[in-house]
């Protein structure tokens, strides 16, 4: 392989001949061979994004002129464009301010940008931390990347998700509303509930879910950018936050803006953790619903089967015409890694010294992680799996009326111990409530009759 000499503050590097980053990304790169989880693409398109706006801010501010602005927001045009995805080769598993993540960034700027500087007239050699870096420090640009990665991913990827699944169930509320169907509880018989109404359950946990990380959002929107090293934003010039948060903002279509306390911002990541907590809670109701379906589709004859789901793969390489709920058990699996997350993000939030959280590039790659794979998820859920949900009202039926918990409309005309022993009887015997009702003489057949009616239950 061909190389090149690059230098940063401790000496000189041997970097790849083509690759765009400079020394400081190859000490990193050879450091750091940890695992194979590398920096979420989502983070390096949010470094672009403030990288363009803080060269506006320092440009509208008077420390950098137009021309040299203007380049560096076409390098981070491209960067946005995928154009040098291979450029960002860092770990997670790397210095805990994300720190090399910031300066590769910086040097994949400096280096395409004088590639283009001479038909830009831009006169001097653009330089990763002097020029792309002006302004700013790592320890405020990752956790500004942060939220505004997690505000894109939340606003863009995951809610458009839940809003499609809640829109399904809403058409399937509809389409059942009068098929009445046996309740449960605690996995025992309870009493009557119809099919939109348990339907209801489900799309009111998610539009609950939407709320709660709607949320979160104004509290991911509040950017460190300004606060530098420490907090008190040295190196900045006055005005600096709110200028570069304003330009954020109209590089996202989002409101964004400067947070009030910057030492809070880079000390704290509790606006993450607690953004992550709603996405787990979303998980955590999802989990429910797709149990709920596998429970209500189990069969096809020794199971409940009251509901169908569509048939996507073969269930087993030994059991011909065996299908199983693979969407549900997709699901169930991506909860199950959110859940974790949640965990490794509560822990990390916690942890850091003084002025800094050093635990930022995990707390990004989890909370990432998490929002794809459960917006992911949920549209595989909901486009090859809840959409084709229908009631088989022969088996709701069915199950309906041999359910001993239709005993309990006639607590109001013989009293609960005495629908108590009508229950039992007819468990006891195979008889239905009514042949153990009458057996009884609680009550004649014209008045069990006139009282006993389970599709006013619900």
């Amino acid at each position: 392989m061909d190389f090149r000499i690059e230098h940063d503050s401790m000496g000189e590097m041997r970097v790849p001949a083509n690759a765009l980053w400079g020394a400081q990304t190859q000490r990193s790169y050879e450091n750091f061979c940890i695992g194979t989880e590398r920096m979420p693409r989502e983070i390096i398109r949010a470094f672009a994004i403030l990288k363009k706006a803080a060269a506006q801010a320092n440009h509208d501010l008077g420390g950098m002129d137009e021309r040299t602005c203007t380049l560096i927001g076409t390098v981070c045009d491209e960067i946005l464009a995928g154009r040098h995805d291979d450029a960002f080769p860092l770990v997670v598993w790397q210095t805990g301010s994300g720190t090399q993540s910031n300066m590769n960034v910086n040097e994949v700027i400096a280096t395409r940008a004088n590639q283009l500087r001479e038909e830009a007239g831009v006169a001097q050699p653009l330089h990763p931390n002097d020029t792309v870096n002006m302004s700013q420090s790592s320890n405020d640009t990752f956790p500004t990347a942060l939220h505004i990665a997690a505000t894109q991913a939340l606003a863009e990827h995951l809610l458009p998700a839940v809003r499609e699944l809640i829109a399904t169930l809403a058409r399937l509320e509809w389409e059942h509303e009068g098929v009445i169907k046996a309740g449960r509880t605690h996995l025992q018989d309870a009493v009557p509930i119809s099919f939109s109404q348990e339907i209801s359950g489900w799309r009111g946990m998610l539009e609950a879910s939407v709320e709660q990380i709607e949320a979160t959002l104004p509290h991911l929107s509040r950017l460190a950018l300004g606060g530098t090293a420490v907090g008190t934003g040295l190196n900045a010039p006055k005005g600096f936050d709110e200028v570069v948060a304003r330009h954020v903002s109209e590089l996202c279509g989002r409101p964004f803006q400067t947070d009030p306390n910057k030492f809070h911002a880079l000390a704290s990541k509790d606006a993450i953790a607690f953004a992550h907590g709603a996405v787990r809670t979303l998980a955590a109701n999802m989990m429910k619903i797709a149990n709920d379906v596998r429970w209500l589709a189990s069969g096809p004859r020794n199971g409940l089967g009251e509901i169908s789901i569509p048939e996507n793969e073969p269930g087993s390489s030994i059991m011909p015409g065996k299908v199983n709920p693979t969407q549900c058990e997709a699901v169930t699996m991506v909860a199950v890694q959110v859940m974790g997350n949640d965990v490794a993000i509560g822990f990390a939030a916690s942890q850091g010294n003084f002025e800094l959280n050093v635990f930022m590039p995990v707390i990004a790659y989890d909370f990432l992680q998490s929002v794809g794979l459960l917006a992911d998820a949920i549209h595989s859920f909901n486009v090859h799996c809840a959409v084709g949900i229908s009631a088989n009202r022969e088996k709701m039926a069915k199950n309906l009326n041999e359910s001993l918990m239709l005993v309990t409309c006639l607590n109001p005309h013989i009293g609960y111990e005495r629908a108590a022993q009508v229950a039992h009887k007819a468990y006891a015997e195979g008889t239905s409530l009514r042949d153990a009702c009458l057996a009884l003489e609680y009550l004649t057949a014209e008045e069990f009759d006139r009282v006993f009616k389970p599709e006013e239950m619900v």
